[in-house]
Parts: structure tokens; C-alpha cells; sequence
């Protein structure tokens, strides 16, 4: 009787899992279309995917309202996203990180935390909630839309209003990163810094990861090198920020229990591996790989839980506040490379 209980219980748990993975793959199958599409613009017309992915995917906001996608879509918003973040560690290495010296260091560590902390106080002086300071200086400070899922992913919701918030840091900061990729290069390109203090500026102030690769390599392969490596420095600083925010967070919701967010665990892993020369490159390029894939389509998903409406609602103000950040973060990163 015991051994038809459990067989009968294995198989109860079987459909189950079965039913769930049905039940989210149109929408997940949906969002990985849309991520396609992006990136199929992005590639033969220019311009970042991550923006075409959320507008694409606002396009079809109607298919996260109900329906047979609603949970794909929630799944691919929350659960991919933190996988997607989580692979972003198998590009950084600590040797890496150590060849360029201390400004590289000192600038991850100065303009993560003081950007993050000049958002908070805007955001305040602006009327917004702390919390949209929080978002929008670690979007700004960190790695731009990237940074802007994984902090939002650990933030409490604040009366339905998040979805809107992230989307419209990620487009206003994406938007930046691209003015930046293409107007920063040309005002450097006056002979004051050498290739590799460029690829430094460059990688410390311009927000997304790939704008900074277009922009240092847009120079010479030094600059781009040391704008790369400068980067991921600003990637790293992600676990902290967010497993900070989670503290805080936990502290004050569940009486001081605070919960680590399992991508952080795997994004450290996957840093210390790395570093160890256990990811043979292949690996680590498919990796890598996956991991953009996945970010993209959850932000096309995001996309979709968002309406235009909601985005109008966070107002003028909000645009200023992340313009002030950017312009903060640019001129912290222009005074240690002149200094140092």
C-alpha cells in the first residue's frame, strides 16, 4: 500500500511539473520572440537591444493582462531575469580586475557608492521615494539596465508602481549610455589623456555594458581593453549593492532574517571559478552569451507587464533626476583619471 502511495504520488507530482511547464511556455516562448526581434533590429539597423526589447514588448502589453502568456511572462520577468544576472559573473576575474592599477578600483568603488547616494538624496529633494533613487543610481552607477532588473528584483513593490519605475530607468538610462557611447569619445579625443585613460573614463561613467565596449574600441584596442576590464569592476560592485539592499530590505520586513537572493550566490560562484581558469573560454563565451539572451528577454518581458500610461506618470522629473546622476558619475570619473 505504502509502495502504491508512493508511486501514485510520484506520478501526481510528474503531471503537476509537467502542467506547470505548459502552462508557461507560450509566455515564455513569446518574450524569447520578442528578444529575437530585438535583436534582429538592433544588429542590422544599430542602436541597444535592450531598448527594442521593451518597446517591442510594450507593444504586446495586452498579452500579460490574461491569458495563456500571463505567467510565462511573469516567470520570464522574475525568475530568467535572476539567471540572467547570475551569469553575468563568468566574465569577471580577479586578475583581471587587478591589471589596470588603482583608479579603475577606486573609481568602481567612489562612483557606485556616492552616484547611489547622490540618487537617494535627489530623489528626496525631487519628492520621489528614496527607493527611486536607489533604482535609478544603481542603474546609473552599476551596469544600467542590467543593474536596474537586479536591484528592482529585490525591492519591495510600492503600490503597483515598480514595473514602471524599472521601465523607465532602463530606457532613459539606455538612452544616455547610447548619447554617451558616441559624444564622450570625441570630446576626449583632444589629446589631454592617453588611449588607456580614456578606456578608463569610458568604462567608469558610460552605463551599459556594451555601449562601453562600442565606445573604448571605437578609439583603439587599449582604450577599449581598459574600458572593458573598468567595466566589469562596476558589474562586480553589483553583488554588494544588491545583497545590501536585500539586508535592508529583509530586516525590515521579517524581523532582522535576512535572505541572501540566490542569483548573488551564483554570480559570485561563477566570478570565483573564473578567476580559478576552471571556464575553459568556450564555456565561458556561451555563458556569457546565454546570459545577454536571457536579459533580454526579460526586460521584453518586463515590457509587456508596462503600460505607456504607467511610464507618462513618473514625469519630467524623473528624467532630470537620472541626467544629474549621469552627469555626476561623469564628472567623478573625469577628476580621478586626471588626478591619478
Amino acid at each position: 500500500m505504502i509502495r502504491s502511495l508512493r508511486k501514485h504520488g510520484a506520478a501526481g507530482l510528474g503531471r503537476d511539473a509537467i502542467h506547470h511547464v505548459r502552462s508557461l511556455f507560450p509566455g515564455c516562448l513569446v518574450s524569447v520572440v520578442v528578444a529575437l526581434a530585438a535583436t534582429f533590429l538592433s544588429e542590422h539597423y544599430g542602436g541597444p537591444v535592450m531598448l527594442f526589447a521593451l518597446l517591442l514588448g510594450i507593444a504586446f502589453n495586452f498579452l500579460s493582462v490574461e491569458g495563456a502568456c500571463k505567467p510565462g511572462i511573469d516567470f520570464t520577468s522574475r525568475t530568467v531575469l535572476r539567471f540572467g544576472v547570475a551569469l553575468l559573473g563568468v566574465r569577471i576575474t580577479v586578475s583581471d580586475a587587478m591589471m589596470l592599477g588603482p583608479a579603475p578600483i577606486l573609481l568602481a568603488i567612489l562612483g557606485v557608492a556616492t552616484t547611489i547616494g547622490v540618487g537617494v538624496f535627489l530623489a528626496r529633494s525631487l519628492r520621489f521615494p528614496a527607493l527611486f533613487g536607489l533604482l535609478t543610481g544603481g542603474a546609473v552607477g552599476i551596469c544600467g539596465a542590467s543593474a536596474a532588473l537586479a536591484i528592482a528584483s529585490v525591492l519591495p513593490k510600492r503600490e503597483g508602481a515598480r514595473e514602471s519605475d524599472v521601465i523607465f530607468t532602463v530606457v532613459v538610462v539606455t538612452t544616455f549610455s547610447t548619447i554617451a557611447m558616441v559624444l564622450y569619445p570625441i570630446l576626449l579625443k583632444q589629446g589631454l589623456f592617453s588611449d588607456a585613460q580614456i578606456g578608463i573614463f569610458l568604462g567608469a561613467t558610460i552605463h551599459d555594458v556594451a555601449q562601453v565596449v562600442g565606445a573604448g574600441f571605437s578609439i583603439s584596442t587599449e582604450a577599449g581593453d581598459a574600458a572593458t576590464l573598468t567595466k566589469l569592476l562596476r558589474v562586480a560592485m553589483l553583488v554588494p549593492v544588491v545583497l545590501s539592499i536585500s539586508f535592508f530590505v529583509s530586516r525590515g520586513q521579517s524581523e532582522g532574517r535576512v535572505s541572501v537572493p540566490g542569483f548573488l550566490l551564483g554570480f559570485v560562484a561563477l566570478v570565483a571559478i573564473n578567476s580559478l581558469g576552471l571556464v575553459p573560454p568556450v564555456v565561458a563565451t556561451a555563458l556569457s552569451d546565454l546570459s545577454r539572451w536571457a536579459l533580454v528577454a526579460a526586460i521584453a518581458a518586463l515590457g509587456m507587464k508596462t503600460m505607456l500610461g504607467q511610464i507618462v506618470t513618473v514625469g519630467p522629473r524623473a528624467l532630470i533626476l537620472i541626467l544629474l546622476e549621469t552627469i555626476w558619475i561623469a564628472a567623478l570619473g573625469l577628476a580621478v583619471v586626471w588626478f591619478l
